[in-house]
């Protein structure tokens, strides 16, 4: 529903089309419920025809649809697959899966509470779709999910040529792990709600705290006694969990493209996790890399970056960072820097400090000027 709004489509649901002519069937009609398994894949092809049918109508008509099924069969490819893309043509369907293990989705079918799904056995994690597709995590938030879709389709956010920040000539460029290089917004989410839950704490803390170090959020989750049980168990979370991520769009070429002397990775994760979050994002270990095993206070304290700044020889007021949460801007602006905001974490009006704003890195490339180095907008 909040990716139809946002793109300004209609919304066809399965359950919404299908359902209610169904749950008004009568009782002597059907031995058991529509949705049992004893109705074999009658009832499901006849729900699926519906939807193909609404469904080429309403592209016809409007330009576009957002659809919300299962398509278990489709996703399989082969026939299933070629009779929705026929309906839909000459659209050529992107198909967004939400991926999440089988215990969250069986966990928010219980919150949801939904009388259908007393009827559907709770079954392994889904498998990837065999066609082409947009993986987007379950355990981000809804705008984070809506966000990466949107981008997914070519909806960005343009970065104007003469923006004042790509005329700034700087020594060296400070980059972000989390959120900024790698795309580890839904692993944290997801290790952070294991441990909230483990310890019977609120996960919610976890989004209004993001970018600050485990420590504080430790501390904030699970109180004081428990906090030293609380640093080993998430750390062991977060390295277990770190081959499930990838980078931010456009991140290893603008990374690569900044001599080794002239840049450093600043993150609030302690340095095996950003090692492990880096070789799973393909991305290299750089020379320069300040951890929060190397300072006594972290984001959104300016210590971070001043280190960063020091161990290049260079001042921190010729130095820009690349952050995507308030704490890391905080602490970039406070030490000095100039800051570029990476969207994909918090939203746009959070990012308060930064002077360019961008949806990925793809969005701008780095050049030399004399002896300094400039960002150019890539388009």
């Amino acid at each position: 529903m909040a990716l139809a709004q946002e793109l300004g489509l209609p919304v066809l649901d399965l359950d919404t089309l299908t359902n209610p002519l169904l749950d008004a069937l009568p009782v002597s009609l059907l031995a058991e419920h529509w949705l049992s398994p004893a109705h074999g894949t009658a009832v499901r092809d006849g729900r699926y025809a519906a939807l193909r049918a609404v469904a080429a109508q309403v592209v016809a008509t409007a330009g576009g649809a957002v659809l919300v099924a299962p398509f278990t069969a489709e996703l399989a490819g082969g026939d299933a697959w070629v009779r929705l893309r026929t309906a839909l043509a000459p659209t050529d369907p992107l198909v967004v899966w939400i991926r999440g293990d089988a215990e969250l989705f069986a966990r928010r079918r219980g919150q949801r509470a939904a009388e259908r799904d007393r009827h559907r056995p709770d079954g392994p994690a889904p498998v990837p779709p065999a066609v082409d597709h947009l993986a987007v995590d379950a355990d981000l938030t809804t705008a984070q999910q809506v966000f990466r879709v949107r981008r997914a389709l070519g909806d960005r956010i343009p970065v104007a040529p003469d923006a004042p920040i790509l005329g700034l000539d700087v020594d060296a460029l400070l980059f972000d792990l989390d959120g900024t290089l790698a795309d580890s917004t839904a692993s944290v989410a997801r290790c952070w709600d294991r441990l909230a839950r483990e310890f019977g704490a609120a996960p919610a803390l976890v989004q209004a705290n993001h970018g600050q170090p485990a420590d504080v959020l430790v501390g904030k989750l699970v109180g004081p006694d428990p906090q030293a049980a609380g640093r080993a168990r998430i750390r062991q979370l977060e390295i277990e969990d770190a081959p499930s991520i990838d980078r931010i769009p456009g991140a290893a070429e603008l990374f690569s493209s900044v001599p080794e002397s002239r840049r450093a990775i600043v993150t609030s994760g302690v340095r095996e996790l950003a090692a492990a979050r880096l070789r799973a994002a393909g991305l290299p270990i750089p020379a320069t890399m300040v951890t929060f095993d190397d300072v006594m206070r972290g984001k959104p304290d300016p210590e971070p970056y001043l280190l960063a700044a020091s161990r290049l020889g260079v001042d921190p007021a010729r130095c820009l960072v690349f952050e995507d949460a308030p704490a890391g801007i905080a602490s970039a602006r406070a030490a000095g820097c100039r800051v570029v905001a990476v969207l994909g974490t918090a939203p746009a009006d959070e990012l308060v400090g930064a002077e360019l704003i961008v949806d990925a890195l793809d969005r701008l490339t780095v050049v030399p000027h004399g002896s300094a180095l400039r960002l150019a907008a890539t388009g």
